[in-house]
């Protein structure tokens, strides 16, 4: 009797997991088929080269889908080093007990809580207006140059954001490694810093990727940090530099959807502009994960 109710129960399971995997790609499937039924027909070469026109009821998404590309480029390479570095402290050369090391997974957890509008905030008030600000007086510009939005502190913005997806990868993937092969390294001579160069990195390597993979995922499509720290509502031109505003596609579908005169008129533009945001994250992430793939197989084989 004991044994058929195990078995009742484990079934139950096993079809209420299934089935909530199901929902999941149901629902992704219910949201990619509107997206590709309401823009495919509006995405042409002419709308991805173009800049908009007619007050955004017309023309293209090039300013946009460049300004998106290239917030998302400068945030993987302002995240991933202070990541990466925070976590191998923290598995790696953290004392047990470490008042510092603890801190800073309490400060992580608290940063993976807060609300993306609050990170917004802070990018204005810390990287504008304090950091851009003094770097203004202290080069002694006598206009506003880098205490204003720009590219570089959105970046950076999004940047704080994905932080704690980064560290808490990472550090899982430095879990992973066996502690036999330090053990062995250190045992033929080598120091710690040599052991966690040429084994200890290169085996977590994946891992470390996946977080690229979650970062990239993450930052693409945020738009309430970006709101106060760089991105424009309508400017034509590419940012020439990094105090440069631009133009962001998750923005510009927030503003084809709330703020235009015709919302019907421009609908075939919104569905095309989020299904051109949608390609361009799954290809960033595509991008990573064949990196990673490829990464792992280069391991397996040096094994």
């Amino acid at each position: 009797m004991k044994h058929t109710w195990r078995r009742a129960v484990g079934a139950a399971l096993t079809s209420l997991t299934g089935l909530a995997a199901l929902l999941i790609v149901a629902l992704l499937a219910v949201i990619l088929l509107d997206v590709v039924r309401g823009g495919a027909g509006h995405l042409t070469w002419k709308f991805l080269s173009e800049p908009p026109s007619d007050g955004m009821m017309g023309g293209g998404i090039f300013p946009a889908l460049y300004g998106t590309a290239a917030l998302t480029l400068l945030m993987t390479l302002a995240v991933m080093p202070v990541g990466v570095l925070t976590a191998v402290y923290l598995h790696e050369y953290a004392p047990p007990g470490s008042l510092l090391a603890r801190a800073v997974r309490v400060a992580v957890v608290n940063l993976a809580g807060v609300p993306s509008i609050v990170f917004g905030l802070f990018g204005v008030g810390f990287f504008i207006h304090f950091v851009g600000g003094n770097m203004d007086r202290l080069l002694g510009y006598q206009e506003l140059h880098w205490g204003q939005p720009g590219i570089l502190w959105a970046s950076l913005t999004l940047a704080v954001l994905t932080l704690p997806v980064v560290i808490v990868s990472t550090e899982e993937a430095l879990k992973a490694v066996p502690m036999d092969h330090r053990t062995a390294s250190l045992a033929l001579g080598a120091t710690q810093s040599q052991t966690l160069v040429r084994v200890v990195l290169p085996g977590a390597l994946p891992g470390i990727l996946t977080g690229a993979v979650l970062a990239i995922s993450r930052g693409a499509g945020e738009v309430a940090p970006i709101l106060f720290t760089g991105a424009a509502y309508f400017l034509p031109d590419l940012p020439r530099s990094m105090n440069s505003q631009f133009m962001h596609l998750g923005y510009h579908s927030y503003v084809l959807a709330t703020q235009s005169p015709d919302v019907e008129a421009t609908r075939p533009l919104l569905y095309a502009t989020v299904l051109v945001l949608l390609a361009l994250t799954f290809a960033l992430n595509l991008v990573a994960v064949l990196i990673r793939a490829r990464t792992r197989r280069r391991a397996a084989a040096a094994h």
